[in-house]
């Protein structure tokens, strides 16, 4: 029963991030995510490379706040 609640909730917030996702062009913020000041772009003559360092870090927190929260919600 308890793998049955976990892919109900998975699944919830997945509706959420698609939402969010569908709407990000009328949230003026979620544009930024990717060109923040710590992202790290380096342009050559025929390359371009691309390190997201500032963005990395702020999903990580994120996800990690979430299963934070969830574990002391949850269990």
């Amino acid at each position: 029963m308890e793998i049955g609640k976990t892919i109900i909730y998975l699944g919830l917030i997945l509706v959420v991030i698609g939402i969010v996702l569908s709407f990000s062009g009328a949230i003026p913020w979620i544009k930024n995510i990717g060109r923040l000041p710590g992202d790290f772009v380096i342009k050559k003559e025929n390359m371009t490379f691309y390190f997201p360092l500032a963005t990395s870090l702020l999903v990580s927190l994120f996800l990690t706040l979430l299963v934070f929260f969830y574990r002391k919600l949850f269990r």
